[in-house]
């Protein structure tokens, strides 16, 4: 143990946050400091953090405030921001906020344990931050909790450059794990006792190292572990290739299921994101997507009041959705990021628009999930159990091959258990469901 010194971390934003934040612990595990999940008896505390929409900063700035509390209280507490919005506000941060004594970007997280010894040797703040391109921490083991369900970043950064996204510039240029060592990971998390992967990127469907690109590492890996359930998130309308549709319908234990962001349905605002496809473009992915996998899931992201977005163009994000009827959607109002293109051209939208016109896609895209979800009423299904219903311990809560959230009463059952379930009951978000039988292996 180092100094009984104990370290907690709270993580904001996407997956690949939450992959990162399990890379921290496994640095700091191996480094001899205790993880506890008590932010009030701990000695270090880190916010792994988002910067993609200025709301995910606020919560930052937000928590800052409250920690000041435990900071007069514990003088010797080091806190320490992590992630995108230590890469994007370094300066600020050490400005404007007296309690941070670290900043660290995504692709120094190797130095963590160094910056904290010496921030209690010398009391000096640290701060590192530089991107790499080289960066994957591929042989790092990440400190996972035990479930059923875990991560594998394949991947990090983006070069796509979105004219509204900060990735490129808080996470760098991509690059590609090695297949072999995702795969070892893969298996050594088999045999802790995972049952279903996700294989992570930024743009997941553009990896490529030493000759294998995406589909083929999900093949290898599909091909290893054939009882365990294999995801994957988050995929760019451009790089999705049929290659990657065909293996998935080949392979039983590869889920149907795809997060695709369309982020707009009209062809001017696409060019002006530089999303480098148009609405039909899309509209054919998704074509081919069904026509390979009649019950494939689908979901996306939408961002509304993007600048120079005319009620036309929000009219023709309505049609595409109507048309479309994804199962879900996560739905965003434009907000600028310093740096990239788009900071540009203004925050020409007022938020009273944005405010409505997102109303009008949240709204439209839960009719539409009621629709999908009703069709399933009858239906028997199987469903991998990941974790006690938020609502009740006496319920578990699964996940359908194609990602749809389903609850059942707990009775005899566990955490982990495979099961066929007929669904009796559904609204916009879940599915509820009586047991007819045990798939397990």
């Amino acid at each position: 143990m180092t100094d009984n010194k104990k370290i907690y971390i709270e993580t904001y934003g996407c997956q690949m946050n939450f992959s990162d934040t399990e890379i921290i612990l496994g640095i700091l595990d191996e480094n001899g400091y205790e993880i506890t999940e008590d932010v009030n008896s701990s000695d270090i505390i880190f916010l792994n953090t988002c910067s993609v929409r200025e709301n995910a900063e606020k919560k930052i700035f937000k928590r800052l405030n409250e920690l000041k509390k435990i900071k007069t209280r514990k003088k010797d507490l080091i806190v320490g921001i992590l992630g995108c919005t230590a890469e994007r506000l370094k300066n600020d941060l050490l400005e404007k906020y007296d309690i941070v004594d670290l900043i660290i970007g995504p692709d120094e997280y190797r130095k963590v344990p160094a910056l904290l010894k010496n921030r209690r040797e010398t009391g000096e703040k640290g701060i590192a931050v530089v991107l790499s391109e080289m960066e994957t921490y591929d042989d790092i083991l990440p400190f996972r909790k035990n479930g059923v369900t875990a991560f594998i970043s394949v991947m990090r950064g983006c070069n796509n450059f979105c004219s509204y996204c900060i990735v490129p510039f808080t996470r760098g240029r991509e690059r590609s794990r090695n297949a072999g060592t995702i795969v070892r990971e893969a298996e050594e998390l088999v045999r802790s006792g995972v049952k279903d992967i996700w294989l992570l990127g930024q743009n997941v469907n553009s990896y490529r190292c030493e000759g294998i690109d995406f589909p083929e590492l999900l093949k290898i890996i599909a091909g290893k572990l054939p009882g365990v359930r294999i995801r994957f998130i988050t995929s760019h309308p451009y790089d999705l290739s049929d290659k990657l549709l065909e293996i998935m319908a080949e392979h039983k234990n590869i889920c149907k299921y795809i997060h695709l962001p369309l982020q707009s349905g009209s062809d001017k605002i696409l060019k002006v994101m530089n999303r480098l496809y148009s609405a039909a473009d899309y509209l054919r992915i998704i074509q081919r997507a069904r026509n390979i996998m009649p019950d494939v899931g689908l979901s996306t992201d939408i961002i509304c009041g993007f600048p120079g977005e005319t009620d036309d163009d929000h009219k023709k994000t309505l049609d595409l959705l109507n048309e479309i009827k994804f199962d879900s959607a996560f739905t965003f109002a434009y907000s600028p990021r310093e740096n990239t293109e788009a900071f540009e051209l203004g925050d020409s939208i007022p938020s009273e628009i944005k405010s409505e016109r997102l109303k009008e896609i949240i709204q439209l895209q839960r009719n539409i999930s009621l629709e999908v979800h009703n069709k399933m009423l009858g239906k028997i299904l199987n469903v991998l159990f990941e974790s006690r219903s938020k609502r009740s311990d006496k319920q578990l809560m699964g996940r359908t091959d194609c990602n749809k959230s389903v609850i059942i009463e707990k009775g005899k059952y566990e955490i982990g258990d495979f099961l066929d379930v007929k669904i009796e009951k559904v609204n916009s978000a879940t599915l509820f469901g009586k047991v007819t039988g045990i798939t397990n292996d």
